[in-house]
């Protein structure tokens, strides 16, 4: 039984799935504890039994699924301890539990609110439930838990639908739900993994704040060393299923013992890493490039510019000012007077928040989006090509010499093709040679990916998602182009996918000559990929430098902003929760008297610090003040 002392403890768990033929082994014989008051992180790759565990623990594991074991809650409300794996799914025992005395923030909330009901709705429903508060009451608490959670109008927002709100302020809600009933446990599965570093930062700050407020306990699901260095008290490794090792974070961190720990903490890139240094996955990729087309030195381009975007807008007016007899509104500015170049065979690294533009910009060169105005031109072996006006031939040329590598590999793979028909799609397009030559080739491009013969057969639903990553690169190799634009390539990669696929477009930019676009909120992997770096805010590019500079050295205050929201996996860097949020009154002064954009088109100009650093900032400031 249970130790007094711990909130909840796992005791032998095992869960199983039945397929046809066999089981698949989730969890085995899985033993851990949750101390009240604390931060316990549980750790692993995707697929190591993290979130099942998760769900065991709610009672929200699927029917079928095979489960033994105990998972034993020592309720400070309740007399007795309580194991919940012997509970019914749908007894009124675990349902007085659910959400109530456990609370759990899922990894999505988008697929985790109704889509048809208001957020107040599905907040009120939790108290409705398990309280028995009038209305009035019940509305006054949720508008009340909106607020703490950073809703600047909870009134406004109680009365919204999922839809309408960012993916920041969404997963503030999804906490605000878990939070409405005052937990003694809450399990917080990936809560930041798809958000950007300063609202990842905010997220962590506000559970931070909420768990010691509340006095709760927290279960982190993570893959997310830097995370956990922030916000845990205890770690627990596990592999497969299995408890790696388990231990305080100070133990894990500074002198891991299982071989697993330290893979993990050797795949996570970091800021102090030399520039010729490789991350070290736990599984490496085989990489064969042999006959796939080298662009090194074949070029006969006058130029070592690849592409040279200058002052390009791009601004979308709201729906509703776009129908029959609507009142005009004031447009969107999503790129506003952009301007920079890509060296031919660098890595160009483009950074910035959710919105910032980045992926816009990104939609203009592929001629996804139509910009306003600019120009973006393409140096290639047959002289410069007016990307925004090409036709015909000219286009035709873009289309094979400029490639992308989108975020998300499960939807920009066809569900309905092989993957012999998605690498090949391409050549068939540009009819590149007969059916043999790009069968032949199609082996060649899944040779250098390092993925076997076998893969070609496939469908991407049968893939994980490093190696449906690897399949995109694949499809966006076959034409040979000499620049890829690579869109949050690993954003939904776990580290140790992430070190691996970020080790294979290395190895081929320098097998093949490649350049890439690399377009990221992760500065770490930035760091590690590029050799210079443009910052984007707001539609602008506040700063560009070499990479060294500009994580060492950045001038413009949304830069630092960036770097001191990225959360490092070193128990002696963690994130200054003091510091997110507002600025200091310093800060904004700095920021009115030096980087302000007044409204005047002519009030910013890039001012010129040298070595190749450039910033954003107001036309009367002497470029010497700027100077780190």
């Amino acid at each position: 039984m249970t130790e007094r002392g711990d909130l909840l403890r796992v005791e032998n768990l095992s869960v199983s799935f039945p397929l046809w033929g066999g089981t698949i082994e989730a969890v085995r014989n899985l033993d851990m504890r949750i101390r009240p008051g604390k931060v316990t992180a549980l750790v692993g790759e995707s697929g190591s039994g993290k979130s099942v565990l998760g769900r065991a623990i709610m009672g929200i594991e699927t029917p079928v699924a095979r489960t033994s074991g105990q998972i034993i809650f020592n309720d400070p409300e309740r007399d007795e301890p309580l194991d919940l794996l012997s509970l019914p799914h749908d007894g009124r025992k675990i349902r007085s539990i659910r959400g109530n005395r456990i609370g759990m923030i899922f990894q999505e909330p988008m697929t985790s609110f109704s889509p048809m009901h208001t957020i107040g709705n599905q907040i009120d429903e939790v108290l409705r439930v398990h309280s028995i508060l009038s209305p009035g009451e019940r509305r006054e608490r949720c508008e009340d838990v909106l607020g703490r959670v950073g809703f600047e109008n909870p009134g406004r927002a109680f009365d919204m639908y999922p839809f309408e709100l960012s993916g920041g302020m969404r997963q503030r809600a999804m906490i605000a739900m878990a939070l409405i009933c005052r937990p003694a446990l809450l399990i917080a599965d990936e809560p930041t993994t798809a958000l950007d570093v300063t609202i990842q930062a905010q997220i962590l700050k506000l559970l931070r704040e909420a768990q010691a407020k509340l006095g709760m306990a927290m279960l982190l699901i993570t893959h997310d060393l830097g995370v956990v260095a922030s916000m845990a008290d205890e770690v627990v490794v596990v592999y497969r299923g299995q408890v790696m090792e388990a231990g305080t974070a100070e133990d894990i961190f500074r002198n891991p013992q299982h071989p697993y720990t330290r893979g993990l903490m050797q795949a996570v890139p970091d800021f102090n890493m030399a520039r010729d240094e490789r991350l070290k996955p736990l599984r490496e990729i085989k990489v064969d490039t042999a006959g796939l087309m080298q662009r090194t030195g074949r070029t006969e381009a006058k130029t070592d510019i690849i592409l040279s975007v200058r002052n390009v807008t791009k601004s979308f007016l709201p729906k509703r000012s776009q129908g029959f007899g609507a009142r005009p509104s004031a447009p969107t500015v999503a790129v506003n007077d952009v301007s920079f170049d890509i060296k031919r065979g660098e890595t160009l690294g483009l950074v910035g928040e959710s919105g910032c533009g980045k992926t816009t910009m990104s939609k203009i060169i592929m001629r996804g989006l139509t910009a306003n105005s600019g120009t973006v031109t393409y140096n290639g072996d047959n002289g410069p090509i007016d990307v925004l006006n090409a036709e015909g031939q000219a286009l035709q040329e873009l289309r094979t010499r400029i490639q992308m590598v989108f975020q998300d590999p499960v939807s920009s793979l066809s569900p309905r093709m092989p993957v012999r028909s998605i690498i090949s799609e391409p050549l068939e397009i540009h009819a590149r040679g007969d059916a043999k030559s790009r069968q032949e080739a199609v082996q060649r491009l899944i040779h250098a990916i390092g993925l076997p013969d076998s893969a070609l057969s496939r469908y991407p639903h049968s893939f994980s998602g490093g190696q449906r990553q690897r399949i995109g690169i694949a499809r966006a190799l076959a034409l040979g182009p000499d620049l890829i634009i690579c869109d949050e390539p690993v954003s939904a990669l776990d580290v140790s996918i992430q070190a691996q696929i970020l080790n294979l477009m290395k190895d081929l930019k320098k097998e093949l000559g490649l350049t890439y676009l690399f377009i990221s909120h992760n500065l770490a992997v930035v760091n590690y990929m590029a050799d210079r770096v443009a910052v984007m805010y707001a539609g602008r590019i506040v700063e560009i430098a070499p990479c060294e500079i500009i994580m060492r050295n950045p001038v413009h205050p949304y830069t630092k902003k960036l770097l001191a929201a990225v959360p490092l996996p070193n128990l002696d860097c963690p994130l200054d929760f003091e510091a997110i949020g507002q600025p200091s009154a310093a800060a904004k002064k700095v920021w009115a008297t030096q980087f302000k954009d007044d409204g005047n088109p002519d009030s910013l100009i890039h001012a010129d610090l040298g070595g190749g650093h450039w910033v954003l900032a107001r036309r009367n400031v002497d470029a010497r003040e700027l100077r780190p």
